[in-house]
């Protein structure tokens, strides 16, 4: 029951279960810190760059873990772990919800800042039309939406994991 060969892995261990933490402590971090700025505008001029740097990682990590799920599904299976199969479904799922995370928050920092430039014109000339802070409302909704579809996706896939891995350790 050698369950580490031909596998990739990190000072010794599977490599999944480590990736895996980077998607579920900075997808949840980035959902998050995406629906703050999305409720309060005045901090995205400051905070627009390390929120765009953590839902990077955390989208970019989403592959990484699936890939290395992908070799630890082949072993975990072959042992004889039904469960497993639930978990790697739900986590086949996940990319398209964090990407679709990270649009939105590109097209919130967007809005934002081009909202920010049609207020401040406003300022001078009252008949600036509101298009873009419109824009940025309905941007602000989807981001909130979508952060926490994707943070919901996470749990359900993560909470899938534990039980495989639980039940699988239990009938050892």
């Amino acid at each position: 029951m050698a369950l580490a060969d031909d596998l990739v892995t990190i000072f010794g261990l599977p490599a999944h279960p480590l990736l895996v933490h980077a998607v579920v402590v900075l997808l949840p971090l980035a959902a998050a810190s995406a629906a703050a700025l999305a409720v309060v505008p005045r901090w995205r001029q400051r905070y627009a760059w390390l929120l765009l740097g953590v839902t990077l990682v955390a989208v970019g990590s989403v592959p990484l873990a699936q890939w290395a799920g992908e070799q630890l599904y082949a072993k975990m299976a072959a042992l004889g772990n039904p469960l497993i199969q639930r978990h790697a479904d739900l986590g086949n799922d996940l990319l398209p919800f964090a990407l679709g995370f990270g649009v939105v928050v590109v097209a919130l920092l967007v809005s934002g800042r081009l909202a920010d430039r049609e207020r401040a014109a406003a300022a001078d000339d009252p008949a600036v039309p509101k298009t873009w802070r419109r824009i940025a409302v309905v941007v602000a909704v989807l981001v909130v939406a979508a952060g926490a579809a994707a943070t919901i996706q996470t749990v359900r896939i993560g909470h899938s994991g534990s039980t495989a891995v639980y039940d699988f350790v239990r009938t050892i």
